[in-house]
């Protein structure tokens, strides 16, 4: 099925003079040629053929690849980017107007990636302004390793690899050498590097519709980056898999693509294919380094991660491989302005990050104090029961949890919870000294802080530690119900005063707080300390149950609208209610077995 994709333009068919009216707008240093709509040129604005003294570095091709080619004009890179329309080669008056513009008396290189349309069309405006007196040299980069060696014209496809030549040309070119020089250290570095892609989405252009040819759960290695096929449909895979894959491709040395062998120095770019989050992208690099020092022998000198040559809105990465020396990684940490050139990577990486150890926390107990006992008393025995309940029971309501979540909040709600009650059943088992109660809320309240990131978090360690803290003012060894009532109330004050929420705010607290009350109230009473427990854990569902009707008035769901959070209850008070009932019903079948 193929549906109209959304996208944020006006007239599809402005799309790239209106991204480069942009693109000049926010950097002072860009400038376009007056020419729209037939000449699409992005310039430096310092510079002019009549005064420029050195040589003129001129790449382009289609747009859709953002920021290639034109986020890479600045001092140090290029000199100018010829746009063509979405995925079509720049016509030849472009490319003139471009030449015309930049070049001075040292002449120009065109930097060209190997598509047909693009020789052709650069070729022929080479040629015109050999014609009329232009110095003008090309270097062609196909750095695809992802299709068989071709045997016809075509050749290997130009990828994310050019952008490596951008920067090795355009350091020579501010270093004043000439343009045969410049173009030698060009043509070899494009020698050098190999790219493949991996893709999970193809890409949708403006104004047309989105194909799914490549269905749930498949990706495809080797696509290109107009939506060409590939080499082959897969099934998708950890992305370590995907990984190692691409990077035994580039260098297999039955395909000899890149003179690289083990022993040799490379410099490693992961580049997004425009719909990739750089987390996803970071995950990659991360993967990459570490099989090219293992299992290739490689020493990886640089690393550059992010989207430097996309195809739209295109999921995937693709990975460039470039054999490195001396002399590509002094043109590679070379000073530019180009606004797209990621900063902060120049300079030798070390071979290894080990990360720095943690701070210790001076007020930590020695490790003969603290850990499981070897025998549990009756008390430690409830306490384990009632901990493995609750942790048990948001595990269970994790894919409830995320699904209200994803209506009211940030969708993760059951996700962040379950780590946390992940962690504790885990470091019960070894950690928590069970028959002391207060150091075993502590220990919980740690487990929580350890992994539970956001607001839910904090709020529960703030808890944890407000119950420890009212734990720890009692002296006697075992603690009674009315003093666990009272933690409960401490823990609840606590959560309000440093989260500025309280009953009917639509918080974890509209379960929490009714529940206190009861327990209070029938504690008092004179009730069964279990009948008392089960009473309360009723009235925190019932409390949670009501938030449908509350206008939320803390955390994220302020934003939300009244009809939506009338559809769900809050997850924070649905999973506080959950793991409270839990707790009570374990410990009243271990009491009260039936």
């Amino acid at each position: 099925m193929a549906f109209q994709e959304k996208k944020l333009i006006n007239n599809p068919n402005d799309v790239v003079t209106e991204y480069i009216e942009g693109l000049a707008e926010t950097y002072p240093g860009l400038q376009y040629l007056d020419g729209f709509p037939e000449v699409k040129v992005v310039l430096r604005a310092d510079v002019s053929s009549d005064t420029y003294d050195k040589v003129a570095i001129i790449s382009g091709g289609g747009s859709g690849h953002e920021p290639a080619q034109a986020g890479f004009v600045g001092e140090g890179m290029l000199t100018a980017a010829i746009c063509g329309e979405v995925f079509a080669s720049p016509q030849v008056d472009s490319i003139l107007a471009g030449i015309r513009a930049v070049t001075g008396p040292k002449g120009c290189l065109l930097i060209v990636t190997n598509y047909t349309g693009d020789r052709l069309n650069f070729g022929l405006a080479a040629e015109q302004a050999k014609s009329e007196g232009y110095k003008v040299e090309t270097v062609i980069v196909g750095d695809d390793c992802a299709l068989p060696p071709s045997h016809g014209v075509a050749g290997r496809r130009g990828l994310a690899g050019t952008i490596l030549v951008h920067k090795v040309a355009g350091a020579a070119a501010a270093a004043g050498l000439s343009l045969d020089e410049v173009a030698a250290e060009a043509k070899r570095a494009s020698e050098m590097v190999g790219t493949m892609g991996v893709a999970l989405s193809v890409c949708t252009l403006p104004g047309q519709v989105t194909s799914d040819r490549l269905g749930p759960g498949k990706m495809e290695l080797g696509l290109g980056i107009h939506g060409e096929p590939g080499a082959v449909v897969a099934d998708l895979q950890p992305v370590e898999v995907v990984v190692s894959h691409v990077l035994k491709q580039i260098l297999s040395p039955e395909t000899n693509y890149v003179p690289i062998t083990r022993g040799n120095r490379v410099v490693l770019m992961v580049n997004g294919l425009g719909a990739t989050p750089v987390m996803e992208l970071m995950i990659a690099a991360g993967k990459a380094v570490p099989q090219l020092q293992l299992e290739h022998g490689l020493a990886v000198d640089r690393v550059y991660t992010g989207s430097f040559m996309t195809s739209l809105d295109m999921a995937g990465f693709s990975i460039s491989i470039m054999k490195a020396d001396e002399a590509i990684l002094h043109r590679l940490d070379a000073a530019t302005k180009a606004p797209f050139w990621p900063a902060g990577v120049d300079g030798n990486r070390p071979p290894a990050k080990i990360p720095i150890p943690l701070p210790l926390n001076h007020l930590t107990k020695s490790d003969e104090s603290m850990g499981r006992p070897l025998q549990l008393s009756e008390q430690g025995q409830i306490l384990e029961l009632a901990i493995e309940a609750a942790a048990n029971a948001i595990i269970d309501l994790r894919d409830s949890l995320n699904e209200w979540d994803s209506k009211v909040g940030d969708g993760d709600c059951g996700s962040t919870m379950d780590r946390g009650a992940t962690a504790i059943l885990e470091d019960m088992k070894k950690y928590y000294p069970l028959n002391d109660a207060a150091e075993t809320v502590n220990e919980i309240g740690s487990s929580i802080r350890r992994v539970m990131g956001g607001t839910s978090g904090i709020i529960y360690n703030i808890f944890c530690k407000a119950a420890h803290a009212q734990l720890k003012a009692n002296s006697q060894s075992v603690v009674t119900s009315k003093q666990w009532a009272d933690v409960l109330e401490a823990s609840i004050a606590a959560v309000s005063k440093y989260g500025g929420a309280s009953a009917g705010y639509r918080t974890l607290l509209d379960a929490l707080i009714p529940a206190s009350s009861v327990l209070q109230e029938r504690l008092t009473a004179g009730d069964d300390p279990i009948t008392a427990f089960i009473l309360s854990s009723e009235a925190a569902l019932a409390g949670a149950e009501s938030t449908r009707h509350m206008q939320a008035q803390a955390g994220r769901s302020t934003y939300v609208s009244t009809e939506i959070l009338a559809s769900v209850p809050d997850p924070g008070a649905m999973a506080a209610a959950s793991w409270y009932r839990a707790a009570a019903l374990a410990i009243k079948n271990k009491v009260e077995p039936s």
